[in-house]
């Protein structure tokens, strides 16, 4: 990297805010995946202004350019792979706007989703979208990947609560997708078009977000099973029973073993191997009614014990079994290859049964948790890293889960993205002539393909 480029980035951002010392490019190297490259520069700029110049640079000399928010992505998208730069928004976290008469916030992209969440519901608001990182990811990089969240079963993931953006292109413009307004059919919608590209297109500096009134009353319950096709039971009669709650969790028996000795205490009945964590809101009388026939549904499918929050605290400990899981799995020592695959709520007992069957046939160990309201369970190859052969048989596991859940109608990937961790796969979910036409919209954006290389394309 040469003087001169060094030197006009420092000139945009301001000296103290560009660092090429070796913990600097140590720091930012790796996200939550856990696989790291070196950048070669870090910039940490505060304006859209500032970026649209560093960008503009990175283009001028094809020079890499990755962004980074706060790093909790699983599929390597904020790892910079071919080097050059990350430019981290960590300056940019402020909450700008908080509008209750057109019930919307804007925010720049690394304030916190749980930051936010608290912020609004101050003034009795709400912003459903509750990724398991929540405490520590931010809106931007939740924006760029579509995050989820247990509560997308009754809210919809993020997508659904972005209105407006502004973005700047990796040619250096500013451009402001969208508007405050809760209609806007104007052209191409560019604001959805950027959310899920996985900062391959553009730069998020700034989000305009739908907010919604706050339920007024929320109730949890935790229900556990000697069997995970009985808690796949209980789910599918909630739902037969037409119940729509915020959220249904489904955790499996090795997932618990592994949060009972993290937390080094019991967390369900001897003989338990599965548990649903089902929340509902609303008003006090709705969510009554649906608590009944929530309790119904698991106890016909043989719940073994039904837990309910009677406070926020307790509510917050049914809850803290779910939150603690991926710090659990990776306290075992193992690798945690994770896959945040999904299919249709309706095939879920498929998808388990294949999941068993992989585990049988590659000889691993597998953690299965998640999203059971709208089919997006996180798979967990839970593998020797001292092992090859275990790793190679895991790998080949991964592309048959792959397969298994394209023939169920499902996706290879429902919150986390594909960054480069899962780019290999991508032919097995999309047509060539889709990935040409995807491949043609990033060339429309980023004509010197500077921006995030090596991700989502082989």
């Amino acid at each position: 990297m040469s003087l001169s480029f060094r030197e006009s980035v420092a000139r945009a951002v301001g000296v103290d805010h560009v660092r090429d010392d070796d913990a600097s490019r140590a720091a930012y190297a790796a996200d939550a995946l856990g696989q790291a490259h070196l950048p070669d520069l870090v910039v940490i700029p505060a304006t859209a202004g500032e970026i649209a110049n560093v960008a503009r640079l990175c283009t001028e000399h094809r020079v890499p350019l990755v962004v980074r928010g706060a790093g909790t992505g699983y599929t390597g998208g904020a790892v910079p792979t071919r080097g050059g730069v990350v430019l981290s928004l960590e300056r940019m976290n402020r909450i700008l706007e908080i509008d209750e008469v057109n019930l919307l916030a804007v925010v720049e992209p690394n304030v916190i989703n749980a930051d936010l969440q608290r912020a609004v519901e101050r003034v009795g608001l709400f912003y459903p979208p509750d990724p398991a990182s929540l405490e520590s990811s931010s809106i931007g990089g939740n924006v760029a990947e579509c995050a989820g969240g247990p509560r997308a079963f009754k809210y919809g993931t993020t997508k659904r609560y972005v209105l407006a953006l502004e973005a700047v292109l990796p040619t250096g413009e500013i451009v402001r997708t969208g508007s405050k307004a809760v209609k806007n059919v104007v052209g191409y919608d560019l604001s959805q078009l950027l959310v899920g590209s996985e900062g391959t297109l553009a730069i998020i500096t700034r989000v305009t977000l739908r907010l919604i009134p706050k339920p007024s009353v929320r109730a949890t319950l935790a229900a556990t099973f000697s069997d995970v096709r009985q808690a796949v039971d209980a789910v599918t009669g909630l739902i037969g029973r037409r119940v729509v709650p915020a959220a249904i969790e489904l955790v499996d028996g090795e997932s618990l073993r592994a949060v009972e000795a993290y937390l080094g205490r019991s967390v369900v009945p001897p003989g338990a191997s599965a548990m649903v964590i089902v929340e509902c809101d609303g008003g006090e009388a709705a969510v009554g009614a649906e608590n009944r026939l929530v309790e119904e549904a698991c106890r016909a499918a043989g719940a073994m014990e039904i837990r309910r929050s009677a406070s926020e605290a307790e509510r917050e400990d049914l809850w803290s079994v779910r939150r603690q899981l991926s710090l659990a799995l990776r306290a075992t020592g193992l690798l945690k290859i994770n896959h945040d695959v999904v299919v249709p709520r309706g095939r879920i007992p498929q998808l388990l049964d294949a999941v068993t069957e992989l585990a049988r046939v590659y000889r691993l160990r597998v953690a299965s948790f998640g999203h059971a309201g709208d089919g997006n369970i996180h798979v967990n190859l839970m593998v020797d890293k001292e092992d090859a052969d275990e790793l190679k048989r895991a790998r080949a596991a991964e592309r048959q889960l792959f397969e298994r859940v394209v023939a169920l109608e499902g996706s290879i990937s429902g919150e986390h993205g594909i960054g480069f961790a899962k780019a290999p796969y991508l032919s097995i979910e999309l047509s060539e002539e889709e990935i040409a036409l995807m491949k043609r919209v990033k060339t429309a954006f980023d004509p010197a393909g500077i921006l995030n290389p090596g991700k989502i394309f082989p």
